[in-house]
This record gives C-alpha cells, structure tokens and sequence, in this order.
C-alpha cells in the first residue's frame, strides 16, 4: 500500500522550505506519510496529485502580481489545509474590524482606502499629533511594508506620508495604529495551535526599532518559547472563539484549523490587545519549542488519516 502524500506548499524563495520548516519532511515520513515540496505557482507541478496541501512559507502571496492568483489557486485544491474558505478572509487585515466587534480589543486603526483619493496633506492629518506610530498594508506578509514612524520628527513623519502613499497608490489598504510601548518593554506573545489544541507560546522581541522602515522587505524575528500564562490562555482562548464565529459566518459552517497562530500584546493595564490571526504563512516557530515540531507533524497525520 502506497503512503499518504503531503505536500507541502511554498514560494520560490523558499523552495526548500523555510529554515524552521525543513525538519518537517523528515518528521513525516516517520508518520508513514511521503512528503512533497512545491512551489504554489510553479506551473510544472500537478496539484491533482498532490495529495493533502499543506500551506507554509507562501510568503509572496501579498505581492500585488500574486495576491489574485494566490487565492485562485487556493480554491483549485482539493483538499487544502488551511481551507481555502479561511485564506480569503484572513488574508485581508480588515478581518480585525470584524474581530474587535466581536469582543476582541485591537490597538485603535485608522483604515486608509486607496479609492478615497487622499492627498498627502489628508494622509498627514490622519496621522498621530505625537508619539511612535506603525503603518503597515492590510495584506501582507511576514511584516512586508510596515514601519514605524516618530509624529513630531519632521523627516520621520514625510517617511511616513511617502511610505502610505506608496501602498496607496499600489491600491493596497493601509492601517495606521500608534506603537505600543508594552511592545518594546515585553514584546508580543505568540499562541500557536495544532488542529485547534495549544501546541506551545513564544515571546517574540522588538522588531520595529525606531528608526525602521521597510516598503517591501520582510522583517526578521527573535524569539524565545515559554509556558503562556493563565491570562495569556485564557486571551487566546477568546480569541479562538472569535475566529471560529468569522469562519461560520463567511462559509456557512465550521472548519477545523490544522495551524492557528494568535499574536497579541500587553495594553499596559493588565489586558491585551490582538495583534493579528496566522492562518496562511503562519511561521510556527518548530525549532523554536520543544516537541512543536512533532506536535505538527502529528496534527498533519491525523488530518491525513481521518
């Protein structure tokens, strides 16, 4: 009897996986399972034969010249995990306006559309009077495009307007939130779950410094695993509750996530704020958690042998 085929979907700059990913081929063979890799738009590759797809490092599905195809090829596979159904609402940030009033605080967002017209005077007035502030477009990836700017340093503040209104004018959406000083003092929090169970929680460090900026490149992670609190569980917990209501809504029934990544940060009093749900390109920090990597690799052969 032949194995079950996985494969494992990725983009050209990651053809071999991303480093944090590469024990995973390994990992399922031990289960019984051949594993494939395939880049998500290389036309040489069969996807009717591909068995069950698993989504990891497709990390250029944001780009504009991508973004369209990225979900038309989605919903060509078969049999995806995640579900196709998820990764239309969840590439889009606008699904955190749908969170926050389903319970779910988020840092205060100023949404800008690229229909709206705005002139760089009207992005300037949208901006913070002071303090730090992040831009970043409503679909991306890997922290592609988002900076942090200072509202009072006129040099930083142009950045900033000339950044917005370069994504603008490539007709992404843009959130504008001010920075959080927890962020720099705690970092955020990564909750990552396998087929809707807690697998493990990081911390990751400050990564926009303030003098970053960043149009199109992705941003680099440092983080380290830890036991996620009471609290933190709890967080995520809710959280999960709120994806799972967004899922019915959107596709008329409930999916079973194989991979949930849920980022959050302290608000300073005692609460959190969401940051964002990982539901595509997730990085799941394998190398970062004991056991997470056979933890995944277990939640891929229960999907595949159910």
């Amino acid at each position: 009897m032949n194995a079950p085929i996985v494969t494992l979907a990725t983009s050209a700059d990651y053809a071999d996986l991303d480093e944090d990913d590469r024990g995973l081929p390994d990992a399922l063979r031990e289960r019984g399972i051949e594993p494939r890799i395939a880049v998500w738009n290389d036309p040489g590759v069969n996807w009717a034969d591909a068995g069950v797809v698993v989504l990891r490092s497709v990390r250029d599905y944001a780009k504009n010249r991508n973004y369209t195809d990225f979900l038309a090829w989605a919903h060509s596979i078969r049999r995806l995990i995640n579900h196709a159904d998820v990764v239309d609402w969840n590439s889009d940030k606008h699904y955190l306006k749908r969170m926050a009033e389903l319970g779910v605080p988020m840092i205060p967002t100023t949404w800008l559309e690229p229909d709206a017209g705005y002139s760089k005077h009207q992005v300037h007035t949208r901006f913070p009077a002071h303090g730090d502030f992040v831009v970043k477009p409503a679909i991306s990836s890997g922290g592609r495009g988002t900076g942090r700017y200072t509202a009072t340093d006129a040099k930083s503040r142009a950045d900033a307007i000339n950044d917005t209104m370069h994504h603008l004018g490539r007709g992404r959406s843009v959130m504008v939130q001010r920075y959080l000083e927890e962020v720099d003092r705690k970092g955020e929090v990564s909750l990552v779950y396998f087929n809707g169970v807690l697998s493990h929680a990081v911390e990751k460090a400050p990564m926009l410094h303030p003098s970053f900026r960043s149009v199109d490149e992705v941003h680099e992670e440092i983080v380290t695993a830890r036991e996620p609190s009471e609290q933190e569980w709890l967080w995520g917990e809710r959280v999960r509750k709120a994806i799972h209501t967004i899922i019915k809504e959107r596709s008329g029934r409930d999916i079973q996530l194989l991979f949930n990544r849920v980022d959050v940060v302290g608000d300073g009093q005692g609460g959190f704020y969401l940051m964002e749900v990982s539901l595509i390109d997730a990085g799941l920090y394998l190398g970062s958690a004991p056991a997470a990597l056979d933890n995944f690799a277990d939640a891929i052969a229960q999907r595949v042998f159910w």
